[in-house]
């Protein structure tokens, strides 16, 4: 299997511009094509009222510098960025939670 890496981008909304004037932003920067570069996958993408929007990307450890220069190149001036390496904590979470019941069944035992 690939190494990947996965990112969670907080895009908070520029809140000095309205719907109208981000969208043209976005468009004009190409952003609906060209964000994520290829090569990227899109896990989640939701939007937040009140924060703007939260998108979390898998992606082998190479691209993160073109994600990086995409998202300076094409969301810059309409959000502002905050970036939170991401894992998949499910699996870590069932295993714990499965040894903590093995501990509290073999503890009723004793």
């Amino acid at each position: 299997m690939t190494e990947t890496v996965m990112l969670t981008v907080f895009l908070k909304h520029d809140q000095s511009q309205n719907l109208e004037q981000i969208q043209a932003h976005l468009g004009e920067q190409e952003w609906w094509t060209g964000f994520p570069p290829e090569g990227v996958e899109i896990l989640s993408w939701n939007v937040v009222m009140g924060i703007g929007q939260i998108v979390t990307l898998r992606m082998p450890p190479e691209l993160l510098p073109k994600v990086n220069v995409e998202l300076e190149r094409r969301a810059w001036g309409v959000f502002s960025t905050e970036f939170f390496p991401t894992y998949d904590f499910v699996p870590v979470r069932d295993r714990l939670t499965r040894e903590w019941q093995e501990r509290k069944e073999a503890a009723a035992n004793e």
